[in-house]
């Protein structure tokens, strides 16, 4: 009945909605956290003047990004490089505490989880092989509890063999999403080089895994489906980046944020893209609370202060730049911890001297942001300085993740040698 007796927007409404939807619209898919459907149930209630009901999909919306499970499956033949992509995923070395186990026999007997301090919605699950005596394709999917997994990661280190495709056309009859990574790329490179000085060309080679790969489904009457071509040992480089975007489209909006906070720092893209999903986080945060309006530069309460000490060791954690982390990159750089504290602002955000109260830092770094910003976050709409401050830290925190991302990579510069020597850490920042 309700429905029945809607009222025609008034300007205010239609410019509330207006603003909701000109903010989420600039975000590109892989990075949004809501989905269409929320987005315009949303612009509806406000547009009918109804903030309670918007609050409330608001609210269903945090909850679901706060509580939504993310299983990833991984699994491939024996000799594939599972564990290794398994630690590169989680940004640890091979012999760190916690790490898969590697090794040139088959290690991977019954499937086993693993899971990520800064992210434990996520659990990544290392999976036998298929056609493994213990686990033959017809009951495959069964004994490794498909149904528990967002998507599958079948990995190879040769062509896709028999088993693999498969395992690829069950899990598609089972209406689960499944991607081929062809591991060991960087091996393969290596091996043509050296066999090949003269005529050697990285792409052309890398061409003809993918070639390679092709022929192996066209042979077995299979739709040729998207190969990503992937080193453990850099992530960064080949089509890892390429696997994270189309993953964070395919997921639903929810998943995307826990995802990526789960990614290793490999590239300043992914470090913008984890800042983005949680500047929305802080935008429908601080819509919900009723923050939008005109604020008054004044005190912070030390509820707030609380929150945000929380809030900042939250963000330092999940960009890998919290003091855990720090302390494993500058052993890897073997430069001294002190060194990286130079170089970074966040560990030093909420430290105060006798002659300065924390209230009144705050209310300093709220005026930079003000400065920089005019408070103005969308069309007319203001944050009071709780929220401000949270951007600000943000900010600040993934600028430093950039920081250390290239530093690491200048290091890498003066040692070409690193990134085989030292394992993944050398070239991600560690998140777990």
């Amino acid at each position: 009945m309700g429905q029945m007796f809607s009222k025609t927007p008034n300007e205010q409404d239609q410019g509330l909605a207006s603003s909701f939807v000109s903010y989420f619209k600039n975000f590109k898919m892989e990075t949004k956290i809501l989905s269409p459907e929320a987005i315009r149930s949303i612009k509806d209630h406000l547009l009918n003047g109804d903030m309670q009901r918007a609050n409330a999909v608001i609210t269903a919306v945090l909850k679901d990004i706060d509580n939504s499970p993310l299983n990833i499956a991984v699994t491939g033949g024996s000799g594939a490089g599972k564990s290794s992509f398994i630690n590169a995923l989680r940004g640890i070395g091979h012999e760190e505490e916690g790490a898969a186990p590697t090794g040139a026999q088959e290690t991977t007997m019954e499937r086993k989880k693993y899971e990520y301090a800064n992210a434990p919605n996520v659990t990544l699950w290392d999976l036998p092989g298929i056609g493994t005596p213990n686990f033959q394709p017809k009951d495959y999917l069964e004994k490794v509890k498909f149904k528990e997994y967002d998507f599958f990661l079948i990995v190879s280190a040769t062509r896709f063999g028999i088993n693999d495709i498969e395992l690829a056309k069950a899990i598609k009859f089972m209406k689960k999403d499944f991607y081929f990574v062809r591991s060991k790329v960087d091996s393969d490179l290596m091996n043509e080089q050296r066999s090949k000085p003269k005529s050697f060309e990285r792409e052309k080679v890398l061409q003809g895994i993918r070639n390679y790969c092709v022929e192996t489904f066209e042979q077995n009457g299979v739709e040729v489906p998207e190969i990503f071509l992937i080193s453990s040992h850099d992530l960064a480089d080949y089509d890892f980046p390429i696997l994270t975007d189309t993953l964070l489209r395919n997921l639903p909006a929810q998943k995307r944020q826990v995802f990526l906070n789960s990614l290793p720092n490999i590239t300043e893209t992914t470090i913008e893209m984890k800042r983005e999903t949680e500047r929305q986080h802080i935008w429908l945060e601080a819509f919900k609370a009723g923050a939008l309006a005109t604020f008054p530069v004044v005190g912070i309460v030390r509820d707030d202060e609380r929150n945000l000490e929380d809030r900042l060791n939250r963000y330092r954690t999940c960009f890998g730049v919290d003091d855990k982390s720090l302390q494993s990159f500058a052993d890897n750089l073997k430069v001294p911890v002190e060194t990286l504290m130079t170089i970074i602002q966040s560990p030093h955000l909420l430290k105060t001297t006798k002659e300065e109260q924390l209230g009144e830092k705050l209310l300093k770094y709220l005026e930079i942001f003000c400065s920089i910003n005019g408070g103005l976050l969308a069309s007319g709409l203001y944050f009071r300085k709780y929220h401000c401050l949270l951007l600000h830290f943000l900010d600040i925190v993934s600028n430093d993740a950039k920081v250390l991302l290239k530093e690491t990579y200048s290091k890498d510069h003066q040692n070409p040698t690193a990134s085989t020597t030292a394992g993944p850490l050398v070239t991600t920042a560690r998140v777990s």
